[in-house]
């Protein structure tokens, strides 16, 4: 018998059976996995959320028939949690909630209790969570998962289960795309999607190191059943696997912590009236699930779809994207919308503000491309604060950012002041080829044009403007709030030497395809 005495050998034959034994920890068979679906609107119309929807909200107009819904813009990060609060204490019949990241802090916790009585109270629960980031918060899944009217299932998990390493290791093509998706839909009458996860840092100034700054819309009227319908395809798909098939619920079930947040959660009639609604025409963009194995069919992709909703821009495109990565063919159509007398501009992170720094190398080394191709671009100041994007008619600001925000997280694009999308999509290739991503496109010269002249009134005093110098070289114009320029930086803002160095080494690897 061959004796391996050496040290190394030793060694190789642990990794080759750790390698081998994780490769054999395969995914369970869902061969008895039940499918389930939405609740039709028609049975949820007589609920109170379902009365109240119709009552305050008449989406039927016989002078406008395309509209389909009603809109109002969720942008102010704690107003936002608490209306997702709200909405799920209202339930009566069913709640559907898809998320990708899902934290076990005071907001995570707040929401998962908030389910949890709305099961109790009868409520069928349905919650569909990506699996890369569930270890933390994974108790509290199997303790909501143990009631009988409610369902946790993750989307591509990982075995065997914590293993994330060597899941990307054994299975990397899998492992490597996420579902990104964020949706929030009650009793099939109202739906929350956008850019948010669940966690402080989306939520809660003062919990947390960092606030991002993002939006969500709140959709009533008929486009909530094509939400829900997404729902289901992933909710049935092969990615999605119950909690219970994945690993053993804990002997003991643990109790949620006591939460020392508690906020006042608004009565339906006090929301209603103290929100602004846009009757808008809306259509829901997202990608087939089968992205997430692999094998979706060009058509099937969410980029298709914009081309089909979105159709040419002929005047406008201003444009939020967190994570900005732009290809080689995304920088020639911008080139070319350009060159047709198109307004492009542009609102990413600045180094400063991006809470991915790899990110950032993977945008910094396309800056000038993108500037002589003439289109404007802005990176957010880590000093911006109050970013307004919509104003309602009585004066107040709908903000883009809440008061403390300190890093870009919102999603959208306004085109030619009649066309809005807000949702998950970043312009980046992980968002494009791997992950599977949701949003709504609005239709509205209302909402598009409040957002738009708001964009290109604020946008240049809450960012730099990055622009060319007369030697090829990179600037960046700070101005105030009234738009005059108080300091042109010629090195990036608030970087080290040592940062900048990275940017540039990092920006050589051939790495955009996994950013």
């Amino acid at each position: 018998m061959l004796q391996l005495t050496h040290p190394i050998s030793q060694l190789v034959l642990v990794l080759v059976s750790l390698l081998c034994t994780t490769g054999c920890a395969s995914l369970p068979d869902l061969a008895k996995r039940h499918s389930s679906y939405a609740v039709m609107p028609e049975q949820t119309e007589h609920t109170q959320l379902g009365r109240f929807i119709s009552g305050a909200f008449q989406i039927a107009d016989e002078q406008q028939p395309r509209i389909n819904a009603g809109v109002a813009v969720l942008d102010e990060a704690e107003a936002s949690l608490i209306t997702r609060l709200m909405l799920i204490q209202h339930a009566e019949r069913s709640i559907d909630i898809q998320y990708y990241i899902w934290r076990d802090d005071t907001s995570g916790l707040l929401m998962l209790q908030a389910l949890q009585q709305a099961a109790d109270r009868g409520v069928r629960v349905r919650l569909l969570l990506d699996d890369i980031h569930s270890t933390a918060i994974t108790p509290y899944l199997h303790q909501l998962n143990t009631h009988p009217n409610a369902e946790v299932r993750l989307v591509n998990p990982f075995m065997p289960r914590g293993a994330l390493v060597w899941g990307f290791l054994t299975d990397f093509d899998r492992a490597n795309r996420r579902m990104h998706n964020k949706s929030l839909t009650v009793d099939s009458q109202a739906s929350i999607v956008g850019g948010r996860n669940i966690g402080n840092d989306y939520f809660l100034r003062g919990h947390t190191d960092i606030l991002f700054s993002d939006m969500d819309l709140l959709a009533v009227g008929p486009i909530v059943r094509d939400i829900s319908v997404r729902f289901d395809l992933y909710w049935n798909s092969d990615s999605a696997y119950p909690l219970e098939l994945l690993e053993a619920a804990p002997a003991t079930a643990p109790r949620l912590p006591t939460i020392d947040y508690q906020p006042q959660v608004p009565s339906l009639q006090e929301f209603f009236s103290h929100t602004q609604w846009y009757g808008v025409q809306a259509i829901v963009v997202t990608d087939s699930p089968s992205k997430l194995l692999g094998d979706a069919a060009p058509e099937e992709l969410i980029t298709h779809k914009f081309k089909i909703v979105l159709a040419e821009p002929q005047q406008e495109v201003l444009l939020v994207s967190p994570y900005f990565i732009p290809s080689e063919a995304l920088i020639q159509a911008l080139t070319d919308l350009v060159h047709a007398g198109v307004s492009v501009h542009i609102l990413t992170n600045a180094f400063a503000t991006n809470d991915v720094a790899l990110v950032h190398s993977g945008y910094a080394k396309h800056r000038k491309a993108l500037l002589r191709a003439g289109v404007r671009l802005f990176e957010l100041k880590p000093s911006a604060i109050a970013n307004p994007l919509v104003n309602d008619d009585e004066g107040e600001e709908l903000t883009f950012s809440s008061v403390s925000a300190s890093s870009l997280h919102a999603k959208t694009f306004i085109i030619d002041r009649d066309r809005v999308f807000v949702g998950s999509f970043n312009f980046d290739p992980r968002s494009v080829h791997l992950n599977t991503e949701l949003g709504l496109v609005v239709i509205s010269d209302t909402l598009a044009e409040r957002m738009a002249e708001t964009f290109i009134a604020n946008t240049p005093g809450q960012a730099y403007e990055v622009v060319l110098n007369e030697k090829n070289r990179l600037e960046w114009i700070e101005r105030d709030r009234a738009g005059d320029v108080i300091r042109v930086h010629a090195i990036e803002p608030e970087t080290s030497w040592f940062q900048r160095l990275a940017i540039g080494f990092f920006s050589f690897l051939p790495i955009d395809s996994l950013l």
